[in-house]
């Protein structure tokens, strides 16, 4: 576990290694601010802005988790979510890309969204695709 924002507001290391343990794997997890989030995502995606989550995988489950807390705070004040399910949620679902998942299809996404559905469930969340 890496932060490289202060810890205060953010899941504790434990709640995150509770949702990082949901799907089998050897990662790590960093916490960035904003800058580091742009810049990471510039560098490997091309896109010149932070996004939520990043995943490195290195293949076998293995792999690095990027969370931009800033990104996160501020879906989850917009969608009306309590921050650790939205925490919780983009764990999961940066782990499933580390296990060879993707959304680029219809089907795609689909498939993923259940799964991240079930898991989350396990783990006391509601299904974050869902409207309530």
């Amino acid at each position: 576990m890496q932060f490289g924002v202060p810890r205060r507001g953010l899941p504790s290391a434990a709640s995150l290694r509770k949702w990082a343990g949901s799907v089998s794997g050897e990662i790590l997890i960093r916490i960035v601010g904003e800058a580091e989030g742009r810049r990471l995502n510039r560098t490997f995606r091309k896109s010149d802005h932070a996004t939520n989550v990043l995943s490195f995988p290195y293949g076998h489950g293995r792999g690095d988790i990027v969370l931009c807390h800033p990104v996160i705070a501020r879906e989850a004040r917009a969608q009306g979510k309590a921050l650790a399910a939205h925490y919780a949620h983009l764990v999961v679902h940066g782990l499933l890309h580390l296990r060879g998942h993707d959304h680029q299809t219809c089907a795609q996404a689909g498939r993923m969204e259940r799964v991240e559905a079930r898991i989350l469930r396990g783990l006391g969340f509601a299904d974050p695709y869902r409207l309530e």
